[in-house]
């Protein structure tokens, strides 16, 4: 019977739901660090390998180990960090420019340690105040959290070098990035939309234009490298001969004559057609590294388009959902609709097929468990190409494989009870 450490933010849905899942397959709970009291020094990875020496833990609800689960497998899960804006903060000041120099482990980082765009100071990232939506700074955020992961991987290795990682940092972090991972896709001859130019030679508004003019992309989707949810997306389109153009995303943006503009990731999608808006807004993007490729039509049921949230599990393909739109951007949280695949009356061979190219984009990150993988399949051919690798991409609500719910269906794996009887829905 394995046992797990589990890092995240106590009492999220996420770690709900996993503590939720083991508790239904007798499993012991796992044991929940925060990643407020890791940046904060409240507790240490080390202290929780003396606590996984020991023959019981408590579990978040009250549960303990059992005196069988001594000598199993160990594991260590990261989840999502997101939905609490002191961890937010206290990355972004880890992230700073001045830290120590054992604070500043950027051996993981994707693109190196390059210069942040007005950095912060430690002290200036920990005096931020919340503001619902804000996108305060990706960039430095970004580095923090790869950051975070350097020491946690230095930590293991050091007092549980036995244990084994859920997610690997090294593969967390090349999924966040999609700029990595688009490489690392494309490596590995997995369908992966064309990339408009590598990123250094997209310092801003002006040099994007003319690289669409000069491979006649007219059509792109500008993505925040390591933003989730749609957060810091445009679906963006200039007109060949017009020049006209238009920009959907969920970046909002309130602007003030004396200070700098203030960016914000919306619920809602907004559409502009302004240069004036257009322009400050993909500058900020890109400065903060973003990833560009081009914009492929989506298929479609009825008169709106889709594409399919693919969870990878074990190796093998499992629970999926289809997130239908009428607008180029379909994540659930703007009120896209959910489908099964049988609804959206694909033929068996395309869904061997979307199911085959999700498996082959994970295989592609060694060690890595489990990620939820955006497919889209092209308008009319139905060929599926990936879009997204998101270690974190099993959060899938009502969705049942063989019975089994994601966090139950990933648990049963680790167990190795995938070939039990199934479970009534």
């Amino acid at each position: 019977m394995h046992r797990m450490i589990l890092i995240g933010n106590p009492g999220n849905k996420r770690t709900a739901a996993l503590q939720a899942a083991r508790l239904r397959l007798g499993l012991p709970p796992a044991l929940v660090l925060s990643y407020l009291d890791l940046l904060t020094g409240r507790t240490t990875l080390e202290q929780a390998a003396d606590a996984a020496e020991m023959t019981a833990w408590a579990g978040d609800e009250g549960a303990e180990w059992s005196e069988g689960s001594q000598g199993a497998p160990l594991w260590i899960r990261l989840d999502a960090f997101g939905e609490e804006f002191r961890v937010e903060r206290e990355l972004i000041a880890l992230g700073a420019p001045d830290g120590s120099r054992e604070e500043q482990d950027d051996r993981l980082l994707p693109c190196g340690a390059a210069n942040l765009p007005e950095p912060l100071s430690a002290r200036s990232a920990r005096a931020l105040s919340e503001q619902q939506g804000r996108l305060y700074h990706p960039s430095q955020w970004f580095r923090g959290y790869v950051r975070l992961l350097s020491r946690l991987e230095r930590e293991a290795a050091a007092c549980l070098p036995e244990a084994r990682w859920y997610h690997p940092p090294e593969q967390i972090v090349a999924m966040f990035d999609k700029r990595r991972t688009h490489r690392i896709l494309s490596a590995a001859d997995v369908p992966v939309p064309r990339l408009l130019a590598p990123p250094a030679a997209l310092p801003g508004y002006g040099e994007l234009l003319e690289a669409m003019r000069s491979k006649r992309m007219h059509r792109v989707f500008i993505k925040l490298a390591a933003g989730s949810g749609a957060s810091g997306v445009i679906a963006y389109q200039l007109h060949p001969s017009t020049g006209a153009e238009v920009a959907i995303t969920t970046v909002g943006v309130e602007r003030n004559v004396i200070r700098p503009p203030v960016f914000y990731n919306s619920i809602k999608l907004r559409r502009y057609t302004d240069t004036a808006v257009i322009r400050p807004v993909i500058d900020w993007l890109l400065a903060h590294g973003a990833h560009v490729e081009q914009w492929l039509p989506k298929a479609t049921h009825g008169s709106r388009a889709f594409d399919i949230r693919q969870l990878v599990a074990g190796g093998a393909a499992a629970h999926s959902i289809a997130r239908v739109s009428r607008t180029p951007i379909t994540n659930l949280h703007l009120r896209s609709e959910r489908m099964g695949l049988p609804e959206l009356g694909l033929a068996d061979s395309v869904q061997a097929a979307l199911r085959s190219c999700a498996e082959q984009a994970v295989s592609a990150f060694p060690g890595a468990q489990s990620a939820g993988v955006d497919v889209l399949l092209r308008n009319g051919s139905l060929e599926p190409c990936i879009l997204d690798v998101n270690p974190f991409g099993d959060l899938l609500y009502g969705v049942r494989y063989r019975g089994w719910d994601a966090y139950e269906w990933q648990m049963r794996l680790l167990a190795g009870r995938e070939g039990e009887d199934e479970l009534d829905p």
